[in-house]
């Protein structure tokens, strides 16, 4: 059903392999790792303008909140009208609201996609997503655009002594689809980290996040909430991004494979990069934005000393 998402990630993956194993080993635990790596670069490169996108849309939603709230108060007693208006108003600034989420949406199949390709290469199990194939089924059986030996070459491929398609919980009778000993411990010891590494990273890329928010709301540069609900929606959105997140993916690591993993630790390291590099671009456009108006502003008021134009008397 979701051959559409699995055939791209496949395809993007076996790519990344191919050029590694130019200068490395293709066997190797670090050629199929940097693979990965270089397969979250290649969406997040993709997505890099649809987030800066998604942020101008946010900056000019803050804009209007005010004329919205103007909105939802003379039209509350008709939420046709009120949603008509509405609609209207995000046509007249520019704004998309779909569209913002779009990033994000992106990333769930790709995140889901390179979840189901990995755990692919060993299917040897009979938990869901699991096909129960015999060790010699698995070893000859190809796994989307990777052949017969690129599936043995992944399931030869370890990242120190842990197979790249293993997980915590992964049932013990999988582990002889590997070329070399597998132990529930070694597993661990290569999971654990990462996926404390993980969930810091998630909280500070929130953190970062919140922070800015709070201060360009200090600063007046974002309106505050129109009413309390708002604010309280606000603050469970902001508590869900920076521990319910983390907390989550603390509590499903256990089923994450190695190669998950290292995806989320590539996507959260590019993340932050990304942050600090789009909070930056939108910084200096309000900057330049605020200069146009002060500028605007200059030349229409009278010179020291003028006496001011009567615009009415004038006319008369």
């Amino acid at each position: 059903m979701l051959n559409f998402i699995y055939w791209p990630i496949s395809a993007i993956l076996w790519f990344w392999h191919q050029v590694f194993s130019l200068v490395l080993s293709p066997d190797e635990g670090i050629t199929w790792a940097l693979s990965i790596m270089f397969l979250t670069f290649t969406v997040r490169v993709v997505l890099v303008k649809p987030m800066v996108n998604t942020m101008r849309s946010q900056r000019k939603m803050q804009d209007m909140a005010p004329r919205m709230q103007e909105i939802r108060e003379k039209y509350k007693n008709d939420q046709q009208k009120m949603m008509e208006e509405s609609r209207k108003l995000q046509k007249e600034v520019g704004v998309n609201p779909i569209a913002g989420c779009l990033p994000m949406l992106v990333q769930i199949p790709v995140f889901l996609g390179l979840f189901h390709v990995l755990r692919s290469f060993n299917r040897t199990g009979e938990g869901v997503g699991q096909l129960g194939m015999s060790i010699e089924e698995n070893r000859n059986t190809p796994n989307y655009i990777f052949d017969v030996d690129h599936v043995q070459s992944f399931l030869a491929a370890d990242l120190f002594g842990a197979p790249l398609s293993a997980y915590i919980t992964m049932p013990q009778e999988a582990y002889a689809a590997f070329d070399f000993d597998v132990s529930r411990m070694n597993i661990a010891l290569v999971a654990a980290p990462m996926i404390l590494i993980i969930v810091v990273a998630t909280h500070m890329n929130a953190r970062l996040s919140v922070n800015r928010q709070e201060e360009r709301k200090r600063s007046g540069k974002q309106a505050a909430p129109a009413n309390d609900q708002m604010a309280m929606q606000m603050q469970m959105m902001n508590k869900m991004m920076l521990w319910f997140m983390p907390l989550t993916i603390l509590f499903t690591g256990f089923i994450w494979t190695i190669g998950l993993l290292i995806y989320m630790m590539s996507n959260n390291v590019w993340t932050f990069f990304q942050q600090r590099y789009i909070f930056g671009k939108m910084d200096a456009e309000e900057a330049a934005e605020d200069e146009l108006k002060k500028a605007a502003k200059r030349s229409t008021a009278p010179k020291p000393g003028a006496k001011p134009v009567n615009v009415k008397k004038r006319k008369k």
